[in-house]
């Protein structure tokens, strides 16, 4: 199917670090297909990070859908022209609203029965047991355009490159700030998060040398953990200060990063900074799935083949991990 000179809906409407690891598929059709038209679909606060990537010719947000008529529904969507929009994460609305609109290729997983009205093309594969990582499952949804195989971590990880961060104002205490690490201890759910204290510890360990970190997280993050902060002149919270360019910025200027599996993790892998995360080694949690990509990244878990993960039971070992080896992983 040649998508030269055709529009192409990308449709990923989660989260910042589920969309990172989508945009390469954009650069996978612009190789392909030079003349294609890539519109991405995603939710207002992931725009900056689609923006940031040169390989999407166009952003619309889904919440300009949600509160309209119907008929402006289906007059708006087909107003984008696409011939045909891929549902990398599945939403039933979004899917009947496209087949509603006439898209002419609507390329689904056909392990949704609502796919099996809405899309024409519905490709067969498992995320939950596949030893694939997400970026890679991601192209399995290419296979209608040509794809015989997923491309390797590697070539996937070259994709990266296409991710460039703008320059911002940043919040005055912070605008002569670079080479700082950063610590990102929340992840407001989405990952197993290794224990504030140890974030603390580090934190002073690195600040007794002389080195420069910041805190990050939104306003309510902050709140769980700011009073637990250490008072030393070379740690500093910027918890709730900073937009989402803003911290894109300032994460493109960091020398170090370190998070669990969550937005900022990504976000400083594609900017090449050294980037430290850390993950349980459980399926379908584990690194080899939802690790960072980057040319600078470090994967840290407890223990690779810990028996209570293997099993797939409920199991905090991310939380033995040593502040040394998060320590000596740091430039």
């Amino acid at each position: 199917m040649d998508l030269n000179n055709k529009k192409v809906i990308i449709s990923r409407t989660d989260s910042i670090g589920d969309v990172m690891l989508t945009l390469p598929i954009c650069a996978w059709l612009k190789e392909r297909f030079p003349k294609v038209e890539i519109i991405f679909l995603g939710k207002g606060y992931t725009q900056a990070i689609v923006n940031a990537y040169s390989k999407v010719d166009k952003y619309v947000d889904w919440n300009d859908y949600l509160n309209i008529h119907k008929a402006d529904k289906i007059r708006n969507f087909r107003a984008l022209e696409a011939d045909a929009i891929i549902h990398v994460f599945p939403d039933k609305k979004i899917a009947s609203l496209a087949k509603k609109a006439k898209v002419p290729v609507r390329v689904g997983t056909s392990h949704r029965a609502y796919h099996l009205l809405t899309c024409t093309h519905r490709v067969n594969f498992t995320r939950k047991n596949s030893n694939l990582h997400e970026a890679q499952l991601n192209h399995e949804l290419l296979r209608p355009f040509g794809l015989d195989n997923p491309p390797d971590l590697e070539q996937v990880i070259a994709s990266t490159k296409f991710f460039s961060v703008s320059q911002v104002s940043l919040p005055s205490d912070f605008a002569s700030l670079e080479n700082v690490t950063i610590l990102h201890p929340k992840s407001q759910g989405s990952a197993k998060e290794w224990p504030i204290k140890k974030y603390m510890e580090l934190a002073l360990i690195l600040a007794e040398k002389g080195e420069k970190v910041v805190f990050t997280g939104t306003e309510n993050e902050g709140k769980t953990f700011r009073n637990e902060i250490p008072t030393h002149e070379n740690i500093m919270d910027s918890t709730g200060q900073f937009s989402l360019e803003e911290l894109m910025f300032f994460i493109s200027k960091a020398k170090n990063l370190v998070a669990c599996s969550t937005g900022p993790l990504h976000i400083a892998a594609y900017c090449g900074v050294n980037t430290i995360g850390l993950y349980s080694p459980k399926r379908p949690i584990h690194p080899g799935r939802w690790q960072a990509l980057g040319t600078n990244v470090n994967i840290l878990v407890f223990d690779e083949k810990c028996p209570s993960c293997d099993a797939g039971k409920d199991c905090d070992c991310i939380l033995e991990i040593g502040v040394e080896k998060v320590a000596f992983l740091m430039r």
